[in-house]
């Protein structure tokens, strides 16, 4: 009767460790994928990276500086909820005519420039000027509508860090 409780309890420790090990492969799996989502959106804006040059200086296209900066105020406000992200998703759309495929691939971009810039508030000043370079004054407006669906979708208001990015961009922009 014991050496059955012991082969019960040997097969138990290895289905354990199969399951265990199983979980760590669709882990792995996932983050492979999700690397790969990295690099297809980064293909279709054309995106390249260059050494000793920080990824923002990269961006030459201003509808995914657009993207990146609305991604970061999103983030500046906790976790993003699924309002949030498709409001997201559906202002980028709508503003800067881009296709569902094509605003999903910008806000999955967006949030690896912010996350190159160590954080929201440090990639909005450095996206906004990169955004400013890139298109001028004409870019503002659709920036804060952007931005404006997005939060809204949200607690409906601006946080304290919101605000002072807001004020960031205004700046960047020279607009009073």
């Amino acid at each position: 009767m014991h050496i059955l409780v012991g082969l019960l309890g040997v097969a138990a420790a290895v289905y354990f460790f199969f399951i265990r090990a199983r979980h760590a492969a669709d882990v792995a799996h996932d983050v492979v994928e999700m690397a790969s989502d990295v690099r297809s959106a980064a293909r279709r804006f054309g995106f390249k990276r260059k050494t000793n040059v920080h990824p923002v200086e990269t961006i030459e296209e201003p509808n995914l500086a657009i993207a990146a900066i609305a991604t970061a105020f999103v983030e500046m406000d906790d976790l993003p909820t699924k309002e949030q992200r498709d409001a997201l998703d559906a202002a980028l759309r709508s503003q800067l005519g881009l296709d569902s495929s094509a605003a999903q691939e910008a806000t999955i971009l967006g949030h690896w420039f912010v996350s190159e810039c160590h954080g929201p508030e440090t990639a909005v000043p450095r996206l906004s000027r990169k955004l400013f370079k890139l298109n001028g004054k004409e870019s503002f407006e659709p920036l804060l509508t952007v931005v404006d669906s997005a939060v809204s979708a949200g607690s409906g208001s601006l946080n304290e860090k919101q605000r002072e990015a807001i004020d960031e961009i205004r700046r960047v922009f020279r607009v009073s």
